[in-house]
């Protein structure tokens, strides 16, 4: 059954294999609920890593995938051809703009320098008024804890507003994602109409 306003969800994670078990069962299992759920996946249309695995996992479950990928990084993060639609954009930019405006709400597994990208960018755009959708960070094994502390000190040293803390939130386990996602508000904000 489809959430309340949430029909689609995109997913930040990382496109390395070499990861501990935990991180690929948490995508797995993400992957699963949000199938099972029949809320469509937004993801970097990679195959490799977390991407692939939270992808399949969709699919197999009986979910709608769509994937994002630009043309230079297609072979190299390997598209995933077997998405229910493979989107391919020009460059990165584009990339992420598409995935953050076919979603509903945006979760962010562990992942690298690629996803802290993806994240704070989104952030920022939530931050400046583009749009309101919910953020949610899956602490799994305590990964983001280190980013959360290191806000709270740029809250402490006045660089962010206190009340900048709502623009995200953090679960501990995939098992909480879905039902804190159902107790913030939806995006009223169209990102599409706010973008320059």
């Amino acid at each position: 059954m489809i959430m309340a306003g949430i029909k689609s969800i995109c997913v930040y994670c990382g496109s390395s294999s070499n990861i501990r078990e935990s991180h690929r069962a948490a995508a797995r299992e993400f992957g699963t609920r949000i199938g099972t759920a029949g809320i469509r996946l937004v993801f970097g249309g990679g195959r490799v890593g977390l991407m692939g695995l939270v992808a399949d996992a969709a699919l197999e479950s009986g979910g709608a995938v769509t994937g994002v990928i630009p043309r230079f990084l297609k072979a190299r993060e390997v598209g995933h051809k077997g998405c229910t639609e493979l989107i391919v954009t020009e460059n990165m930019h584009d990339r992420k703009l598409r995935m953050a405006a076919l979603a509903d709400a945006i979760v962010v597994l562990p992942g690298g320098l690629g996803t802290l990208d993806e994240a704070f960018e989104i952030l920022t755009w939530k931050q400046l008024g583009l749009h309101d959708k919910p953020v949610v960070f899956a602490n799994i094994d305590g990964f983001w804890t280190h980013l959360v502390r290191l806000i709270e000190n740029q809250i402490a040293e006045n660089y962010v507003r206190e009340t900048e803390r709502s623009l995200f939130s953090v679960a501990s386990t995939v098992a909480d994602i879905l039902p804190l996602l159902e107790t913030l508000p939806a995006a009223t904000i169209s990102l599409e109409e706010k973008w320059i």
